[in-house]
């Protein structure tokens, strides 16, 4: 499948984006992201590899476009964990020299 990534036209193919990606260790996702084979890769590192170029060329929208296509599955940005906010009673109550209230 041709398609446009960095204003450069690519040839790529379905196995071709898997064996590029064989052995590439996966970094910490924190934001969009594509499954290949049984690992998930952050939509930049998926593009430096199959492309060559450096991840401030293109864009995360570019890469996830031609992905689709090519029928791998991506994934928007992670949601975050949820912070536990301690309520007024209990921050007084630490404060105050009672034991945490964490749960």
């Amino acid at each position: 499948m041709r398609c446009v990534i960095a204003r450069y036209p690519f040839d790529l193919t379905k196995s071709g984006v898997l064996a590029s990606m064989k052995g590439i260790t996966p970094e910490i996702v924190t934001g969009e992201s594509v499954t290949i084979g049984r690992r998930r890769y952050p939509v930049k590192q998926v593009g430096q590899v199959i492309t060559r170029q450096d991840r401030r060329d293109f864009t995360g929208g570019e890469v996830i476009r031609a992905m689709t296509r090519l029928g791998f599955t991506c994934h928007a940005r992670p949601d975050a964990a949820p912070v536990c906010v301690p309520t007024p009673l209990q921050t007084a109550s630490t404060l105050l020299g009672a034991a945490s209230m964490d749960v």
